[in-house]
């Protein structure tokens, strides 16, 4: 279905926080999908600028005057300006404390995240289903599914991956993230990563990422929030069929620098709002298997190259403290 075909069935009822920053271009072009969907609680978070960078006081002010100047439609609004910038990892996982603090449940996108319409629908009605039901932890509105795999003609999967390029969540489920993973010693240590990763290869993957934020290596939140999932034996939500277009990869991008990278700008879809429930609560192996390989490049050569690169990174941030 034509994302520009697509009527939600419905008024949006659920609460949505937008996380920005600097970059005004993305920004326009999420909030628009947000103006469409008109949420009747509008969460904002932005960080402050960096000192470091000439000019970027300019754009994140633009960003924030942009946005309060052009909700249009009748909603709550609520703000966060950080005055003093925070870094990704601290900005946004305090942004989501604070959403989650004030929300049962909610919906969240980044500024980089532009979702089709349906994928708010999408996400207020697994948010109801599932909301009693603490085997499910997160509703991601990104797929990367090929489509001659799927097996039959459910509208969802449940996953071990929980993709965070536009998601959903409870905030009964929130409030066991803790964004420096204190429980990566006794993980580690006992050795649970071998129920979840299959093999020796996305075991060294996991343990990687999730040793480099124990260690604040990383400026980043998301790993913890698959680290907390995990450690809680939960499970994701992914739709069959993409509702999320990452617009943001490019030089300005914090992680996603890579303008060329086969996740960029992928193309967003809707699916009927007669939804087809899966019978089990179970992950499908077989498209985490298919998407572990796809998202996070696990093969011999590509997991080196992201070591060889980490470890530069952090030569780098060494030296310039």
């Amino acid at each position: 279905m034509s994302p520009d075909s697509f009527i939600p069935p419905q008024p949006l009822n659920t609460a949505v926080l937008f996380l920005v920053f600097n970059r005004l271009d993305t920004t326009q072009q999420v909030f628009e999908a947000i103006r469409e969907a008109k949420p009747p609680r509008l969460y904002i978070a932005a960080d402050g600028a960096r000192e470091t960078k000439a000019g970027e006081a300019e754009k994140v002010t633009a960003v924030r005057d942009f946005l309060l100047q052009n909700i249009d439609w009748e909603c709550e609004i609520k703000t966060l300006f950080r005055e003093e910038n925070l870094g990704c990892k601290y900005a946004v996982s305090s942004a989501i404390d604070w959403f989650f603090e004030n929300e049962e449940m909610g919906i969240i996108l980044e500024d980089d995240c532009l979702p089709s319409q349906g994928f708010f629908g999408f996400c207020e009605e697994m948010l109801l289903r599932y909301k009693d039901d603490m085997r499910i932890w997160h509703i991601g509105g990104a797929s990367t599914l090929n489509k001659k795999m799927l097996l039959n003609n459910e509208s969802y999967y449940f996953s071990k991956f929980n993709h965070i390029w536009g998601w959903a969540s409870w905030s009964s489920r929130w409030k066991e993230y803790d964004v420096n993973v204190p429980l990566f010693k006794d993980f580690s240590k006992n050795n649970y990563i071998e129920n979840i990763s299959g093999n020796m290869l996305k075991k060294s993957f996991w343990l990687n990422n999730f040793e480099s934020v124990f260690e604040n290596k990383i400026d980043t939140w998301d790993y913890q929030w698959y680290f907390t999932v995990w450690v809680n034996s939960g499970l994701s939500i992914i739709p069959t069929v993409n509702m999320i277009s990452n617009i943001g990869f490019g030089v300005d991008a914090t992680h996603t620098s890579d303008a060329g990278n086969k996740l960029s700008n992928m193309t967003k879809e809707n699916m009927s709002s007669n939804l087809i429930h899966p019978k089990l609560v179970m992950p499908n192996i077989l498209y985490d298997n298919y998407n572990s390989n796809f998202l996070f490049s696990l093969t011999y050569f590509g997991f080196f190259k992201r070591k060889i690169i980490t470890k530069i990174k952090e030569i780098i941030r060494k030296s310039s403290l």
